[in-house]
């Protein structure tokens, strides 16, 4: 199995819906052992999730916010496993008013909230977990491609593209230890973090339509899941610092798909032959 006595550490963990959880899923499935994260009030939400995914399955306390709570973690996975393989990241959060086109008046408290949750957050569980990871491990970071803006995603983008950053100089000064660290850009996915972001529906919809392989918000889940395991494997031992994309190839088309029947003003179409 692709994950065989993997110790993998996975953070994001809420619902059934979560995409961490669909990667926690398939990790099990593939011969991982796991250990999630979750904090406060929603640590039950994630407890009651670990249990569905499996029984006796440890939820350990992480706050990113809290500083003392990284090093709690390390001294606990030591104290379990003695060393961890790999790590998922994927945490995210930015207030709403830095969402949904209030980009200039968000203010610098909800932006410093968004950038510690949403990108600083990656390289301090990093450095929580190097302590314990052998050469070949892996950190993969859950991702939005940020190299462009969006219309709703306002601050939280710009937290994405700084994450995206931290990846390569993560990459960068964790390579000579033989560990990997990559960002998976996925697609826009139905879950409960989407629900609060303006506007998710109808970008859904029209990524569906542009995706060359097509998009679905609520069945590429497992798609997601599979790549990060393949990114938590051995299977991929040269490639870091990199944004590994899951989005039915909607980044490398560069304009909306053209109805050569439409015949609109400005639309390229398709001449009707004639006879003879």
């Amino acid at each position: 199995m692709l994950l065989q006595g993997k110790k993998l550490l996975i953070t994001g963990v809420l619902t059934p819906q979560s995409l961490a959880f669909g990667v926690a899923e398939h990790a099990l499935a593939q011969g991982a052992e796991i250990i999630l994260t979750g904090f406060g009030r929603a640590k039950s939400l994630t407890e009651r999730s670990a249990k569905r995914l499996k029984p006796g399955t440890e939820v350990l306390e992480l706050d990113v916010t809290n500083p003392a709570h990284f090093p709690a973690l390390t001294e606990s996975l030591r104290q379990k496993w003695g060393r961890v393989d790999g790590v998922l990241h994927a945490i995210a959060y930015a207030p709403e008013d830095a969402l949904g086109g209030n980009f200039l008046n968000t203010p610098w408290e909800s932006v410093q909230t968004a950038f510690r949750i949403s990108a600083f957050s990656v390289k301090e569980l990093a450095m929580a977990c190097v302590p314990l990871m052998p050469p070949g491990g892996s950190i993969v970071a859950l991702d939005f491609d940020n190299r462009q803006a969006w219309p709703i995603y306002d601050w939280m983008g710009v937290c994405k593209a700084a994450m995206e950053a931290t990846v390569r100089y993560l990459a960068r000064d964790l390579g000579p230890k033989g560990i990997r660290v990559n960002a998976l850009a996925a697609g826009p996915l139905a879950t409960i973090a989407a629900k609060g972001i303006p506007g998710f529906k109808s970008l859904a919809q029209y990524w569906g339509k542009q995706a060359p392989l097509g998009w679905s918000d609520k069945d590429s889940h497992e798609h997601v899941a599979r790549t990060a395991c393949a990114m938590l494997s051995d299977w991929m031992p040269s490639t870091t610092g990199e944004m590994v994309h899951v989005d039915g190839g909607f980044h490398a088309v560069g304009a909306p798909p053209v109805d050569a029947t439409e015949g609109a003003e400005g639309v390229l179409t398709t001449p009707t032959p004639k006879e003879g």
